[in-house]
């Protein structure tokens, strides 16, 4: 995704590895996954972005009868400032949220697809 560039601070990906990151806004985030579990298609992360939220995002993943990958996303986001109710409230919205899920989507279809080209 653009942007998304993660420093990882330690571990890889599994359980309590730590990264962060940063928005567009300049907004840094810790990033904990808190439960990595391949074979069941499960993946949860812990964040905090200090003075505006803390949130849980947990993906799952599941092979249709029909092929390719259904991705569920659930986030749970607690605001700490008036900011962070404004990002809140914004983030949930639904237009704001489906067109996120939709670049995350396309991107990492893209990414995919890249790394099925190199092999």
């Amino acid at each position: 995704m653009p942007g998304w560039n993660p420093e990882i601070l330690s571990g890889a990906e599994e359980r309590g590895s730590v990264f962060r990151t940063q928005n567009g806004h300049g907004q840094e985030a810790i990033w904990i996954v808190t439960e990595y579990k391949p074979l069941e298609g499960r993946v949860s992360y812990a964040s905090t972005a200090l003075g505006s939220h803390i949130g849980l995002v947990d993906v799952a993943c599941a092979e249709p009868a029909a092929g390719g990958t259904d991705v569920s996303v659930r986030y749970t986001l607690t605001a700490l400032s008036e900011a962070g109710r404004a990002f809140v409230r914004k983030f949930l919205e639904t237009g704001h949220y489906s067109r996120m899920i939709d670049e995350w989507r396309a991107a990492t279809a893209d990414a995919l697809a890249k790394s099925r080209s190199t092999k």
